[in-house]
Parts: C-alpha cells; sequence; structure tokens
C-alpha cells in the first residue's frame, strides 16, 4: 500500500474539519474558491452571449433586437427553437433540466451533486435562448453554471457533501452577483430562495464567494450595474397610497405568472417538438410588431426607468412578455425568468406612475420611481423573496430613500400573490404540512454536519468465529465496537459493543471455551448497512430508515475495488446530535 503523500495528508485533515458543524474557517476557503470560479464562468458565459450580439446585431449589442429588420428578428425565435431542440430533442427528459429550479431539486434530492451533461447543456440553451430572441434572462443560466461548478470544484476534492451543499449556495450567490454586480443581493438570494436558511456558517462563506464573483466581473467589465437607474424620490407620502394599489396589481400579475409557468403538466401532454415549435412561433409574432419582448429586456427595462417607452411598448412589455415568458418555461424550454420578471415589474410600475401623474399630477412622483418599486415587487412576488428583491433595489439604486416605499411594495405584492393567488414562490414545492424538503428543521439540521463528525472511529474488524487469544488481541487496542464480517452469503455486517466481548472473557460460564461465537454470545448487537464516508447526518438518517437498522458502516475507498470501514454512527447519535449540538 502507498504511503499518503503531505498534501494527501493535509487534504485528507481538511475533509475531517469540513465535516463538523463549526468549520467556519474551512468554509470561507471554499467561498473565495467558489466566488473566484464562479466569476470566470460568469465572464466566460457573458462572452459569449455578447459574442452572438457582435455576429447579427446591427449595434454589437445583444439586446438590440429593435435595430433589426422584421423578417430578421421574427424569424430568430424560430431558429433558436429549432436548434434547442436538435441539441435537446434526442436527449432524455432529466438531461434537460436546467436553471434555478435544477440547482434546488439537486440540492434537495441529490446532496448538491450536479450532472455534467446537465451543465453543459445549460451553456448552450441559455446562449441560444437569450441571443436567438426568445423572452428569456441570463440569471437562470448563471447560476446553474456557477453552483455546478462550485459543487464540481468540492466533488473533485471529494469533499464531505454539508459542504457541497455550502459550495452550490457560493455558487449561487456569485453568479447573481456577478450579473447584477449586486454582491449583497446575492448573497440573499443564496440564502432566502436556494439554500432556504440563515446561519452564520452559511452566511460568511456565501457572502465571501459573492463578493470575489463581483471583484471578477468588475476586472472584465467595470462596476457599473446592469443597468443605469435614474435619480429618484418618494416626495409626497400621499404616493403610498397608489403604491399600495400598484403593489396589489403587480402581485396579480405575478401570480398570472406563477400559474401559467407551472401549468407544465398540462403541457407534457404535447410532444416536445411541438413544444417548441409553440414556443418558436409565439415568439415570432409578438417580434413582428413588438421586439421590445424579445431577450432579457435590460434595454427596455432602463428606457422604462427614465419614461421613455410609449403606452403601447409597455402594455406589450407587461401582458405579451409576461404571456410568453411563462408559456416558454411550461412548454418545458428550460429559459431563465429572473431577468423578464424585472422587465415586466419595471413596465406595470412605469404604466401605474404614469396614471397616478394623470390623476394627480400635483403631488405624484416620477413614474421612474413607480418602475424601480414594480421591479422589486414583481421580483419579490414571483420568488417569495422580499429581502432579496429589496437589496437588489437597494444596489440597483444606490439609494436609501427608495427602501421605505420599496419595503411597502414588496409585502403588499408578496402577499397578493400568496394570499390571494394561492401561490407559492416560484420555485418552492410543497410537501408534508407545507414544507419544502429545505424548510424542514430536521432535514436542514442534519445536513450541516457530516458523518465524520458523529461517527464513532474506535472500532476492530473480527470474523465471526475467534479464538480466546484473538479476542484478546482485539480488545489490546480498546475498541468501542466490533465489527462482524460475515460470508458473501450472509447478511450485511454485524456491530457488536467489546465490552460485551470483555464480559464473556472474565464470565465462568464461558471460562472453559477456548473460541468463541460472536453471535452466540451475550450482548448489544446491532445489523449494519453501509454509508459513505462523505454523506451527511440527514443521508445517514435516511439510510436508517430505509434498511429499518439502527446503526451504519461508514465505508471509503482507498485504492480500486478496496473499501475500508471508518467507524461506526448510529441513530442514538445522530438523535443525540440533534438534541443537543445543533
Amino acid at each position: 500500500m502507498s504511503r499518503l503523500t503531505l498534501p494527501d495528508l493535509s487534504l485528507e485533515r481538511f475533509r475531517r474539519q469540513l465535516a463538523s458543524v463549526d468549520a467556519l474557517p474551512q468554509l470561507c476557503v471554499l467561498g473565495v474558491a467558489s466566488g473566484l470560479l464562479t466569476g470566470g464562468v460568469m465572464v466566460v458565459f457573458r462572452f459569449m452571449l455578447d459574442l452572438g450580439g457582435w455576429a447579427w446585431m446591427p449595434n454589437g449589442d445583444s439586446e438590440s433586437f429593435e435595430a433589426l429588420p422584421p423578417l430578421v428578428r421574427s424569424a430568430l425565435p424560430l431558429v433558436a427553437v429549432a436548434l434547442i431542440g436538435l441539441w435537446l430533442g434526442r436527449q432524455p427528459p432529466k438531461a434537460r433540466k436546467l436553471g434555478i429550479a435544477h440547482v434546488i431539486e439537486r440540492l434537495s434530492y441529490h446532496q448538491g451533486r450536479f450532472p455534467v451533461r446537465n451543465w453543459i447543456n445549460q451553456w448552450w440553451v441559455g446562449v441560444i435562448s437569450v441571443v436567438g430572441g426568445l423572452s428569456a434572462g441570463r440569471e437562470g443560466p448563471a447560476i446553474h453554471l456557477g453552483a455546478a461548478a462550485s459543487s464540481g470544484l468540492g466533488e473533485k476534492l471529494r469533499l464531505p457533501h454539508n459542504s457541497l451543499r455550502v459550495l452550490v449556495g457560493c455558487g449561487t450567490a456569485a453568479g447573481i452577483s456577478a450579473s447584477f454586480n449586486t454582491p449583497i443581493a446575492g448573497v440573499i438570494f443564496a440564502m432566502e430562495v436556494v439554500l432556504m436558511e440563515y446561519t452564520i456558517a452559511g452566511f460568511m462563506p456565501v457572502i465571501l464567494a459573492s463578493s470575489m464573483g463581483a471583484v471578477v466581473a468588475q476586472l472584465v467589465y467595470g462596476s457599473e450595474p446592469a443597468f443605469q437607474v435614474p435619480s429618484v424620490s418618494l416626495g409626497s407620502l400621499f404616493n403610498l397610497p397608489w403604491i399600495v394599489m400598484t403593489a396589489l396589481l403587480i402581485g396579480l400579475l405575478a401570480g398570472v405568472f406563477i400559474r401559467i409557468a407551472q401549468s407544465d403538466a398540462w403541457m407534457a401532454r404535447w410532444p416536445f417538438a411541438v413544444r417548441l415549435g409553440a414556443v418558436g412561433l409565439s415568439v415570432t409574432v409578438v417580434a413582428w410588431w413588438y421586439p421590445e419582448v424579445q431577450g432579457i429586456g435590460y434595454d427596455s427595462l432602463a428606457a422604462s426607468l427614465t419614461g421613455e417607452l410609449a403606452l403601447d411598448v409597455l402594455v406589450a412589455l407587461i401582458v405579451a412578455k409576461l404571456l410568453l415568458t411563462a408559456f416558454t418555461f411550461a412548454c418545458g424550454v428550460p429559459v431563465g425568468i429572473v431577468g423578464p420578471v424585472l422587465v415586466i415589474g419595471a413596465a406595470a410600475g412605469a404604466l401605474c406612475g404614469m396614471a397616478g401623474g394623470w390623476l394627480w399630477p400635483q403631488v405624484a412622483s416620477d413614474a421612474g420611481l413607480y418602475a424601480m418599486l414594480g421591479m422589486a415587487a414583481m421580483m419579490g412576488a414571483v420568488l417569495q423573496a422580499p429581502l432579496a428583491a429589496l437589496m437588489a433595489l437597494l444596489e440597483l439604486t444606490h439609494n436609501p430613500n427608495i427602501i421605505l416605499p420599496g419595503m411597502l411594495a414588496v409585502v403588499v405584492a408578496g402577499l397578493t400573490s400568496r394570499q390571494v393567488c394561492h401561490c407559492q414562490g416560484f420555485f418552492v414545492t410543497a410537501t408534508q404540512h407545507g414544507l419544502h424538503l429545505l424548510q424542514q428543521p430536521l432535514r436542514q439540521a442534519l445536513s450541516r454536519v457530516a458523518v465524520p463528525a458523529v461517527m464513532e472511529r474506535s472500532l476492530a474488524r473480527t470474523q465471526r468465529r475467534i479464538s480466546r487469544e484473538q479476542a484478546r488481541a482485539l480488545l489490546d487496542d480498546k475498541p468501542t465496537w466490533l465489527v462482524i464480517t460475515r460470508s458473501s452469503e450472509e447478511k450485511t455486517p454485524i456491530a457488536l459493543k467489546a465490552a460485551d466481548l470483555a464480559r464473556a472473557l472474565l464470565d465462568e460460564q464461558w471460562a472453559d471455551e477456548e473460541a468463541f461465537d460472536l453471535l452466540e454470545i451475550p450482548g448489544q448487537r446491532l445489523e449494519l448497512a453501509p454509508i459513505h464516508l462523505q454523506a451527511t447526518l440527514n443521508e445517514a438518517f435516511e439510510r436508517l430508515n430505509e434498511y429499518g437498522v439502527d446503526a451504519l458502516y461508514v465505508q471509503h475507498t482507498t485504492a480500486p475495488m478496496i473499501q475500508k470501514i471508518s467507524g461506526i454512527i448510529t441513530r442514538d447519535a445522530i438523535e443525540s446530535y440533534y438534541r443537543y449540538k445543533r
């Protein structure tokens, strides 16, 4: 057997430290690495989007669909869905799962591990959907690419699964930060929408990752935000009732958006090619007259903030872009929805602001203020993420005076979507007791710690039948458990308390015995099932229930085809951790 080198020993020690719930310094190191990696991935992704704009947009701007001839811009969506269909059509449905929903699914059910095929698909589909003129955003692809790249780093280093969970949050935050240049909003988005928890051990590495992602993006693109925001103020407090009415309308729009987008079960009855054709054709028809609905729409968002959009264009953004984005998602085309949601909200807010100016010109605030509030309200209502929406509003406007009306708008819109339209967050699926899997306290607490932090390492492996001398030799190392290995025809290993063997050696009843059958002597024996060294306590708890046993043996690969038992973890140890140490 080859000896471990110094770097191998250091990495092994690093893995063991990460298994604990208080491995904050080690997680912060991972946060920095994740932020730098994700920042680099985002630069490449944005470069690919820009490359598409340079290739066929008149001004080299990937959002400049208005400058294209009507025939060209209307044909682009058909070309885009054809390319997506050729790429994804022959792949299984699970390979088509992309974006934020896929990230949350992998975190909930697969310990934050991502398939490489889906990651590659996200590059292609993310670029084609935006540059090809579909109503799509870049934030969903950015989050998937960043989270999967960060998780892949952890898998490459064979880190425990509880740290993969944090790496997914780090990649999410850095992806948002590098896309919007909003590091605080990136942190809150990761904790509120993806991880669905607030802990010190989670916050600090995510903050570092978000900061590093912003630094990398700023080195390449500068410190300007995703779009320019004018300086506006609330003015008279008499605007607050109209802001409430605006938020009510936006909450209803958010509910409609979620209802349509989540009708995928009904849409699934259509063949995938038919769904793609319906998406392409619907965007083509609208784009002939209103190219503003194509792409992310940040140029239209900026124009709505400054009052440069005509009334009919605002209505098209509210109605057509909402329906197109939701319909595209429902048809199984995995587009990003965050960018379009911001555009829809800004257009709705601007329209309500214009209406307020017509009704009460003496005290009404600028329509740009309502556009900003609408942007945050729509994002908060669709995602049910009020803090993330408020932080995005603050960072994009650099105006702390907008927070008061922003809080009012975000809360009212969120309540309307949730209570009137009965919609939860866009990416949240209810389970038992109305809680998402990531919102269940037991799962959350047990997912923060890996098996090595709780398992009993003091053990010795032995055959079922041993001599008295072998028994004494086993006990010389003072193990806590004896793992009894059995033949291939028999069941999995059994654990026996070493103290029970020691008691048998001293018992007069066994004094004449020269050999022991460890399955016959009196003692506590536990049936064992296997669990991997990288698993979390949540995985261990599920494995105990799955196999109906009270203990697991922890194994890891030391060489090809060679498994080593590293420890024993019992149900009592997990329950004790949850009660006293979490």
